[in-house]
């Protein structure tokens, strides 16, 4: 029996699908699509093309994404390069690719400066995991900067190398404590809890899908229920995904708390279990 494609992550409609999708799926016209990128600090990617359709994910500054269609209304129908998640985002959060990246935001939070002073009124506030293109260095009195294209300038110790990654993902997700809760947020201004898990796996060199049943599906080794759970372990519901810090501790982005917070595993288990969810599995990443 064939298995139907993922809507999440394959673009088609009846009216227009991927060209790659050809012969999988039917639709009036396939096309190539063309890349672009990200040129918002945070852009949205929703349901449907209009502003208030659910959050489906976002896509951080930097980032490529593939343009199938674009609308008069303003809206594109896109598909995310990162981690393939298809749906609709203004079509003023794009422009063109300025090229290859070669660094990441590696804090929460940094400024865009449109020069190498401090002093300036910044441009913009760029998230953890943003990509930006380092077109050289300069420094003043206070700091030194990597110049980025477009003009701006970011101060050099918030930056790494995209080749160089985070060793612990749990010290980068427990950056987000306190961080308001977000479905489909992915930022310290939101974040819900795959985009968490996600956004903290990706500093540490980790690809993961975005959902939580593909993240459960897709990522590290089942536990039996006899092994004691360590630092790093993904604790898994239908529809919720937490990270243990140690033994007994779970840190989650959770509606609960309605925010990233750290609590007793046993306190999030039976508060679950009270509506009728109990844990799926625990899931171990290769160390």
């Amino acid at each position: 029996m064939t298995v139907p494609l993922d809507k999440r992550l394959n673009a088609f409609r009846p009216d227009l699908a991927d060209a790659r999708l050809k012969g999988q799926v039917e639709a009036d016209r396939f096309v190539e699509g063309r890349l672009e990128a990200v040129v918002e600090p945070i852009a949205p990617l929703r349901r449907q093309p209009r502003p208030d359709a659910p959050l489906e994910t976002e896509a951080l500054f930097g980032e490529t994404v593939r343009v199938f269609e674009t609308d008069e209304e303003g809206w594109s129908y896109v598909q995310l390069q990162s981690d393939r998640y298809v749906g609709y985002m203004p079509t003023t959060a794009l422009g063109p690719l300025p090229g290859a990246p070669t660094h990441r935001v590696r804090v929460p939070r940094t400024l865009l400066f449109p020069g190498p002073d401090i002093k300036l009124p910044p441009l913009a506030g760029l998230p953890m995991g943003a990509r930006i293109v380092a077109f050289g260095t300069a420094a003043d009195r206070n700091a030194r900067y990597v110049v980025t294209h477009p003009a701006g300038a970011i101060v050099e110790q918030h930056l790494a190398g995209l080749g160089e990654t985070e060793a612990d993902f749990v010290a980068v997700a427990e950056r987000f404590l306190g961080t308001p809760y977000l479905w489909g947020g992915k930022s310290t201004l939101g974040v819900d809890c795959s985009g968490l898990v996600q956004v903290a796996l990706a500093m540490a060199g980790i690809a993961a899908p975005r959902d939580t049943d593909l993240q459960e599906q897709g990522l590290g080794t089942r536990l039996a229920d006899i092994e004691p759970l360590a630092r790093g372990d993904l604790v898994f519901w239908k529809g919720h995904v937490g990270i243990m810090r140690d033994g007994a501790t779970l840190l989650h982005a959770n509606a609960h708390h309605m925010m990233t917070a750290v609590e007793p595993l046993a306190d999030a288990v039976a508060r679950a279990e009270a509506k009728g969810s109990a844990v799926t599995s625990v899931r171990r990443l290769k160390r």
